[in-house]
């Protein structure tokens, strides 16, 4: 969880990714076409490589649902106290989704990224 949706937060995510993508892989990042997505500012990890979806797509990206699906099930309708509850109530969705590997395969899942196979 950041405070910011920024280039900076955007740099630390993308090294976060890349940290995680076995050895002699590459990954493959989609991404919106958010200012912090596609600014030059980046630096781009060499194992990855960002697809920038169609502007005003939101139904092609996946993690559009993945945002969907926390606040549906555990962010909404709920009043917090301070930032720092609004931070753990995030946190505890986030893992609780984790837990669920199933589940985020089942949101993330676009046939159009399929066919062919």
């Amino acid at each position: 969880m950041l405070p910011l949706a920024n280039t900076e937060a955007m740099q630390m995510h993308l090294d976060e990714i890349s940290c995680n993508v076995a050895a002699k892989a590459h990954g493959v990042v989609l991404m919106d076409r958010a200012g912090w997505h596609s600014t030059d500012k980046l630096k781009v990890p060499k194992n990855l490589t960002i697809i920038l979806l169609p502007s005003r797509s939101p139904e092609l990206n996946p993690v559009e649902n993945i945002w969907q699906y926390l606040r549906q099930n555990w962010l909404s309708n709920r009043v917090f106290d301070d930032y720092d509850a609004i931070i753990e109530a995030g946190c505890q969705a986030w893992n609780k989704l984790i837990d669920q590997p199933e589940t985020i395969m089942s949101i993330g899942l676009r046939d159009w990224a399929h066919k062919g196979k």
